[in-house]
């Protein structure tokens, strides 16, 4: 009789964390996106504006794996003030071979967190300079906490700087982060004085309007723009993507059209067919990455379904190796 693995949020944070194994798990999805057959659909968008709400469904079928992920994955950037976190959410895997559901996580979009996150830390691990240790950070949300943890994975952080609209919040964040992490993270009112001389930003916030400018970018820095998966979002001034020495893309279709690469084609500073690689490109070797120490880089961030399927997959792995969850007969 099928069964289906039901796991909730609470179960899942005890054995699915931002790891290593992790974020080889996404550097591998990423690198299958350039080198296998995936088949990955445009993203499936539902927006509802006077709630400011949005929901994303994504999926990826990656050759090799045995399951496919499907997540559903709504954004209220109100709910906060309903005392509500932002975002929530699940995901299904299914079988490759069969089409059944294996398994259901519950997880109010703590995978996504995670394996968002992780994509990050690739991007760095493959774009930042090796010796970077100096971190900025925009935004003061799970994401942003969870995107300096991840630094400090695959690069030697020493110092984070954080600004976010709400100093309150920022100042909250660096208190916390410095506690946790072990090193010296302190609020900036400044977002231009938080970047100076940090060799690794990354922006992580719902913004519609640019809340980095180029001309505030300095040789060697690396630039990781997580926040723009919508067409009205623009955390990067389009300035910013024709100064850089290498942009790169998590998926050149998508941020064509909704991320940052998107208004700096609106801009009329990029054409809309120019060619740009792809993070999985990088990853596999096919494409280079940063060619010299002072070179400026920008990675593109939408969110892809294979890091959905890659995610899932992983914690399908760890749940059966311990029995985690609860097995449900359909």
């Amino acid at each position: 009789m099928p069964q289906i693995r039901i796991l909730t949020e609470a179960e899942l944070r005890q054995f699915v964390s931002l790891d290593i194994e992790t974020i080889d798990a996404i550097e591998a999805a990423f690198a299958a996106l350039a080198t296998k057959p995936v088949a990955m659909p445009p993203i499936m968008r539902l927006d509802i504006p006077e709630h400011r709400g949005e929901v994303d469904v994504k999926t990826a079928y990656v050759p090799g794996l045995s399951g496919f992920a499907i997540k559903v994955s709504p954004g209220f950037f109100d709910n906060p003030k309903l005392g509500l976190p932002s975002v929530n959410g699940l995901m299904m895997l299914m079988s490759s071979t069969t089409g059944l559901v294996e398994a259901l996580f519950l997880d109010n979009g703590y995978l996504t967190d995670v394996r968002t996150a992780a994509a990050g830390a690739v991007a760095a691990r493959h774009l930042a300079r090796s010796d970077a240790s100096v971190a900025a950070i925009f935004g003061a949300g799970v994401q942003a906490r969870l995107q300096l943890e991840a630094l400090t994975l695959v690069r030697p952080i020493r110092e984070a700087r954080i600004w976010a609209r709400d100093a309150a919040k920022a100042s909250k964040a660096a208190t916390e982060l410095t506690e946790a992490l072990g090193f010296k993270v302190t609020a900036h009112a400044d977002p231009h004085a938080a970047i100076d001389g940090a060799e690794i930003i990354v922006t992580t916030t719902p913004s519609e309007t640019p809340i980095l400018t180029a001309d505030w970018l300095q040789p060697g820095q690396h630039v990781t723009a997580m926040g723009s998966d919508a067409e009205h979002k623009n955390e990067i001034d389009p300035a910013a993507l024709a100064r850089a020495d290498l942009y790169v893309a998590d998926s050149l279709n998508q941020t064509r059209r909704l991320g940052e690469l998107h208004h700096a084609i609106a801009a009329g500073l990029i054409t809309a067919n120019e060619g740009f690689p792809e993070l999985g490109q990088i990853v596999a070797g096919l494409c280079e990455g940063r060619t010299s120490h002072d070179a400026i880089t920008l990675a593109d961030l939408t969110g892809t379904g294979v890091q959905d399927t890659a995610i899932a997959t992983l914690t399908h792995a760890r749940a059966l190796a311990s029995d985690r969850g609860t097995q449900f007969n359909t």
